[in-house]
């Protein structure tokens, strides 16, 4: 199984996706796409991400399915009329342990250490 994001823009700023809309896509995912899990999140600035778990023998074919699938099943729900699909891929993961190791965050928490001696 992977996650593959779909980012999407916003026809306009500040325009918002309606509720339940990940339980909506997941009903339009065909049994053949192999969607098992679908997430929106919205708060991403001019847009927002899918999360889509899919079900796939290699990296390549799972971007392959949420590419086709958002194509298909986005344009068919009113609520995404005007959204813009930017990219399908699989996330990096080191953005965010790049943030759990800066200096931002309360105090005694998120803070490089040193490497304890021997």
């Amino acid at each position: 199984m992977y996650l593959i994001h779909a980012e999407l823009r916003a026809p306009a700023p500040g325009a918002a996706l309606g509720a339940d809309l990940a339980r909506a896509l997941l009903a339009a995912a065909l049994p053949a796409e192999r969607i098992e899990h679908v997430v929106v999140h919205e708060d991403t600035g001019s847009g927002a991400v899918l999360g889509v778990y899919v079900l796939a023998e290699r990296l390549t074919e799972a971007e392959s399915a949420v590419a086709g699938f958002c194509r298909r099943a986005l344009p068919a729900l009113p609520a995404f009329g005007g959204w813009t699909v930017l990219r399908v891929g699989a996330p990096l993961v080191a953005p965010f342990y790049e943030r759990l190791l800066s200096g931002s965050g309360p105090a005694g928490r998120n803070r490089s250490l040193p490497f304890p001696s021997i």
